[in-house]
């Protein structure tokens, strides 16, 4: 008995260092996770510049019927997914991240990064990626190669915007607007075919939807961000109920017309309802006039000297040769994406601007909100970021930046210390609180409630193509008061003439959230570092102001957004500085709107 007691005591102890060398051997060590991060890192950041380059000259030069770009995005996109989404890189992300306890915080980052980009592209659903790639080619050759046409002769999006800004001939305007509009005829298909493509690729990893799947980049759930920007229309909703009204009878003024209950879409200066600013002109704040004989290249270079004056870098001489920022001639046997963006090429310092400048003030702030991008990326292109967490502290972030710098750049004594308007001048402060409110306020309902909750009907309800135009304007109607000036049936898809529903997509919810930030940033930097007015600052020259926002930028994603907001301003996300912005506006509005018949409910 002793004897066998023994031998299984013998037995018992040989199984146990046996699983115990095993438990040795699946451990992994710090050293193993960032040798796998390290070559991940140097495949990546190869691939994705092969990807972006691809993407800059589908962007940039655009031929009708010529397919050689489309062919070369198709090839490197799919070469950076089929990285991505290997299975063995999902397999090994995955079992370093059961020993996350053990590593560093930034290796934990970076893994959880490499995961989240893998669950757009996983190798188990390889055909549905590929699938999906050459869908969003092109559903993107169709969006920005289309031929606006009014009275069968072409015009593009920026004599559109003009019309829509300008004009004050309804049948005008009716027929500018509805040119805008046609280009989402030939996206709907594709829109609902790319909708069942991105969700059914995430779906391969877990995530119920592809807005899910993009919402929980911020670390949430889809309801909780739901719930974010419901919260922030409410917060806004009287003050943009205010605005509503006034701007009902306004413009039923200027068109010599019966005040409607709700905005005709085509009397508003913008293709969306999103802004509003052009219904006011600010005496003494007009800068169109004075840049109109300026150069576009002035006006880019004015936004370059404005952030060196606060003390960052000049940008580097590559930026000025391979970006893309001026219109094409009337010529020119391609067309390109006129729409502003900012690339950081290979997450290194091949920095590039795509827009088409012009000197109007329109692009006087654009250009310092896109050089806002470009600065963040030069920021965080530094040792201790390392390039898998070269982005925003969120994708909101990014935003709030440029917003913020574009916002400064258009405040009295900025300009007047440019030279660019009287410093003497009297201006009408509320009526040029009324134009920013015109912009920021009105923005909320469109970003925070149209876009977020059409994307969300899309991709996590399922939307039926057969009510994507229903919902549309059943969405503009709710949250915006706006309604279409002729009947939009489902033969049109006017959600597609956004771009970010094409090739941006379920991610819009950004915006709004920058727009909260930007307000957060702007009333520290103007009461606790300038000690100037909130609504007249001057940022120009600010080395303080300079390295207040370096803190914010240059640490990139390789923190956590929350704790970066708390350090930088003190609080969560808030909108009481937005709302304390622009207070004293109400008594003004609420005076104007006396005896006029509200038809937004009080409360949504």
């Amino acid at each position: 008995m002793k004897k066998t007691l023994l031998l299984m005591a013998i037995l018992f102890s040989s199984i146990a260092c046996k699983k115990d060398n095993q438990n040795e051997a699946t451990k992994v060590s710090k050293e193993d996770v960032q040798a796998f991060l390290d070559d991940y890192t140097n495949d990546f950041v190869k691939l994705y510049y092969d990807s972006a380059l691809a993407e800059w000259d589908a962007n940039t030069k655009i031929i009708p019927g010529d397919t050689t770009n489309a062919y070369k995005v198709q090839q490197a996109n799919e070469a950076l997914a089929k990285f991505t989404g290997s299975s063995e890189v999902i397999d090994k992300t995955r079992k370093f991240l059961e020993y996350k306890a053990e590593l560093d915080t930034v290796q934990v980052r970076q893994l959880n990064t490499i995961l989240y980009a893998a669950a757009n592209n996983p190798e188990i659903v390889s055909d549905l990626v590929k699938e999906r790639i050459t869908a969003e080619n092109a559903q993107n050759e169709k969006l920005f190669g289309f031929d606006f046409k009014v009275n069968e002769t072409s015009v593009t999006t920026g004599d559109i915007d003009k019309v829509l800004r300008e004009s004050n001939k309804e049948d005008e305007r009716l027929k500018y607007w509805e040119a805008s509009k046609a280009v989402g005829v030939g996206l709907k298909d594709g829109l609902a075919n790319l909708r069942e493509l991105r969700n059914e690729t995430v779906s391969a990893l877990g995530y119920d939807d592809y807005f899910s799947y993009q919402v929980s980049d911020y670390g949430m759930t889809r309801q909780e961000m739901l719930d974010e920007m419901n919260k922030m229309v409410k917060e806004v909703w009287p003050l943009y109920r205010e605005l509503h009204t006034w701007a009902r009878y306004e413009l039923a003024k200027k068109y010599n017309a019966e005040v409607p209950e709700y905005l005709p879409a085509h009397w508003l200066p913008n293709r969306w309802g999103q802004d509003w600013s052009a219904l006011v002109n600010v005496e003494g704040l007009d800068i169109d006039g004075v840049l109109a004989d300026k150069d576009p290249e002035w006006i880019v270079k004015e936004g370059e000297n404005f952030y060196k004056s606060i003390g960052f870098d000049a940008l580097p001489k590559s930026f000025y040769e391979k970006s893309s920022m001026y219109p094409l001639p009337a010529d020119a046997p391609y067309k390109k994406n006129n729409h502003a963006s900012a690339w950081h090429m290979d997450l290194k310092n091949d920095l590039r601007c795509l827009m088409s400048v012009e000197p109007t003030a329109e692009y006087y702030e654009t250009i310092h909100h896109e050089l806002g991008h470009i600065y963040y990326y030069q920021a965080y292109t530094n040792p201790n970021v390392p390039p898998l967490l070269r982005g925003g502290a969120n994708r909101g972030y990014h935003e709030a930046i440029g917003s913020l710098l574009g916002f400064a750049a258009m405040q009295k004594p900025f300009l007047a210390g440019k030279g660019l308007v009287d410093a003497d001048a009297e201006i009408n402060e509320t009526q040029n609180l009324l134009k920013e409110a015109l912009n920021n306020i009105v923005f909320l309902p469109f970003s925070a409630g149209v876009m977020t909750e059409f994307e969300n009907a899309l991709y996590a309800e399922n939307l039926p193509k057969d009510q994507f135009n229903k919902k549309w304007w059943e969405l503009a109607k709710k949250y915006q008061g706006m309604v279409p000036p002729t009947d939009r049936g489902e033969e049109y898809c006017d959600a597609a003439s956004k771009t970010h529903i094409n090739n941006d997509a379920a991610q819009y919810y950004d915006y709004a959230v920058s727009y909260i930030l930007l307000f957060q940033f702007h009333d520290h930097i103007s009461k606790n570092i300038l000690n100037q007015d909130p609504h007249a600052t001057n940022y120009f020259g600010s080395k303080d102001v300079g390295t207040f926002l370096r803190g914010v930028l240059e640490s990139g994603a390789n923190n956590d957004w929350r704790e970066l907001l708390k350090e930088s301003v003190g609080t969560g996300m808030s909108a009481k500085p937005m709302l304390e912005y622009f207070e004293p506006l109400m008594p003004y509005l609420k005076e104007q709107n006396k005896g006029r018949t509200y038809t937004l409910p009080e409360t949504l």
